[in-house]
């Protein structure tokens, strides 16, 4: 793997990753995520 596409999926992966954390702080969000999911099934 070219070293360019290697870090671009590395900072791919860290930026969703702190999009992630982000949700965290906002339980709303999370809340109506998890009714979302739970509406599925």
């Amino acid at each position: 793997m070219k070293p360019i596409a290697k870090w671009s999926l590395l900072g791919a992966a860290l930026v969703l990753l702190a999009a992630v954390f982000a949700m965290y702080g906002r339980p709303d969000f999370l809340l109506t995520l998890s009714n979302q999911i739970w509406g599925c099934f």
